[in-house]
């Protein structure tokens, strides 16, 4: 819903005439003051309500980017009749004045002004994959479609091409951002499917799944005519490490799966070795101490459950705890040095998202209002169509697991669980949904996913992967990981969990491809699940 407002600027001319009015005018028999704070309480909610499910957008100036979210942190204040939106990262401190905004085809237009400038500009937020126009993207992929076939031209000519495009299916889940087709000589056949180096990492990260899906496709396709032996897949230079270790676990015996880099400098190609994990690099992050964080940050956990009892507490880091409603945090307590001083103390954060104001009294009201307004909405009666309850269900499902994990399977013991792991690797930072451990001491990753998810099951297959290899090497509770626990040198469990209408058509698929070393477990849960987590159903490898 658009909340934008269009007020005029010192001229008397609006600074954007395409600029959305709110759907609530301003009543103007209010008094010139009130009625510019209400102005500006509009446009604080327009840019709140659009930025609270946007974490990871850019915000672009002049179409160049000038910050991006998922690194950046922002304020909003509507005080005073004036919305000031404050944006700041490592490198970047910038404030402008918000004077008009407008959602429009998932993108958030704000006419501002600059500090010390009386002509208005415009800023764009707009979601990662919405910073080129359509059209640019389409060209760009079109690009790539016809170099992929050169270079396979080359590359393979005994083969010949055939079957390329990038079009839209939406009835098998493919869209424009792989190219796909198939080489063919006599009755053997391979699927190949790339992505572009104009592509997001989490595009290229995701081509695994979609090369898996095309090479069914392709194998429905020519049945009785050739067979399909397996996957090509192709990825930009120096950005395969995800697929690379995905599929380095998929059965070798459904398919051959082969993976190349292009340098679209040159158009040459690399073929890596899949098998070979020598280079696999990843961090895991030392358990922080419950007892010592709680007792340092005392003083924060208490002022903040004054204002919500009911808060979850969650440890990110020694110098850093989070506090959730359900999942969603609304504030954070961290060590910061104190100004005017060599001295460091906590202080409290608040805001959704990459929003952040930092508590203090003169806001302490706002930062009251704030929790309250999350806590009348998030709970599992709540208005299903309010951002606030919509915000972050993974999280919400995550604290109906580890409320009690052995509802999702019996084996698991629910005194000892860790959400939200983090592992860290060269080209990501992973976060593990829940990290269990059996009666027996065997591992369980937990993946959690409260709405249908294409990508589920390689997801889930990649955090397997990471905690297999750390717990090869002994390292988690060498990390602090459950002290006093004898753990199994057996592989971990893998449990898929979500809600039982609401898991992708392509599951079942995507599952008969893995490694037959990954014993997996899909436990479909009860649609109510707010309420509780119920299984209604449990799937395993045949």
């Amino acid at each position: 819903m658009n909340h934008g407002v269009s007020p005029q600027n010192q001229n008397g001319t609006i600074p954007d005439s395409n600029l959305l009015k709110s759907h609530s005018p301003v009543d103007r028999t209010l008094p010139p003051a009130q009625t510019e704070c209400v102005q500006a309480a509009s446009l604080v909610r327009t840019i709140e309500d659009f930025l609270a499910g946007a974490q990871e957008a850019l915000v672009l100036e002049e179409r160049s980017v000038l910050f991006d979210l998922s690194r950046s942190k922002y304020s909003l204040n509507g005080e005073q009749g004036k919305c000031l939106l404050h944006m700041w990262s490592d490198d970047r401190n910038t404030v402008r004045r918000v004077l008009a905004a407008e959602v429009k085809n998932g993108v958030l237009r704000l006419a501002v002004q600059k500090m010390g400038q009386a002509r208005p500009s415009r800023l764009e937020i707009c979601r990662r994959d919405e910073e080129r126009t359509p059209s640019e993207r389409k060209a760009a992929r079109a690009a790539y479609r016809r170099r992929l076939e050169r270079i396979l031209e080359r590359q393979f000519p005994e083969f010949r091409t055939a079957q390329f495009t990038s079009s839209m299916d939406l009835e098998r889940s493919f869209g424009p951002v792989h190219a796909r087709g198939l080489i063919r000589r006599g009755q053997t056949a391979f699927a190949i499917l790339g992505a572009g180096e104009q592509e997001t990492q989490a595009s290229v990260d995701a081509s695994l799944t979609f090369g898996i899906l095309w090479l069914e496709t392709c194998r429905e396709r020519l049945a009785g005519k050739a067979l399909a032996e397996g996957l090509k897949l192709f990825v930009p230079r120096g950005r395969s490490e995800v697929a690379r270790e995905r599929m380095a676990h998929l059965n070798p015996e459904s398919a051959k799966w082969q993976l190349y880099e292009i340098d679209e400098r040159d158009d040459s190609i690399t073929e890596l070795d899949c098998a070979d994990r020598g280079n696999f690099g990843t961090r895991l992050v030392r358990c922080p101490e419950q007892t010592i964080a709680h007792a340092r940050f005392a003083d924060a956990i208490a002022r903040v459950l004054a204002v919500y009892p009911e808060a979850e507490t969650a440890l990110l880091s020694p110098a850093e705890i989070a506090f959730r409603c359900h999942g969603l945090e609304f504030a954070r307590a961290r060590i910061a040095a104190d100004s005017g001083s060599f001295r460091r103390e906590a202080e409290i954060v608040f805001g959704v998202g990459a929003e952040e104001n930092i508590l203090s009294d003169a806001n302490a009201a706002r930062f009251q209002h704030h929790v309250h307004e999350i806590a009348e909405v998030r709970h599992a009666e709540g208005p299903r169509d309010h951002i606030l309850w919509r915000l972050h269900p993974e999280r919400w499902l995550e604290t109906m697991v580890t409320g009690d994990v052995s509802a999702v399977d019996e084996r698991l013991d629910s005194c000892q669980h860790y959400s939200q792991v983090p592992a860290f690797s060269r080209s990501d930072r992973a976060i593990m949904d829940v990290l269990a451990v059996t009666r027996e001491g065997r591992l369980a990753v937990i993946e959690l996913k409260a709405d249908e998810d294409l990508h589920l099951p390689l997801q889930g297959l990649d955090y397997w992967a990471r905690v297999a290899w750390h717990h090869a090497r002994g390292e988690f509770q060498k990390f602090g990981y459950f002290p006093g626990r004898e753990l199994s040198p057996e592989p971990p469990l893998l449990f898929f969990v979500a809600p039982a209408l609401h898991v992708h058509p392509s599951t079942d698929t995507l599952l008969r491809y893995l490694s037959s070393e990954v014993e997996w477990i899909f436990v479909g849960i009860d649609e109510r699940w707010r309420q509780g987590v119920r299984p209604v159903f449990r799937k395993r490898p045949n």
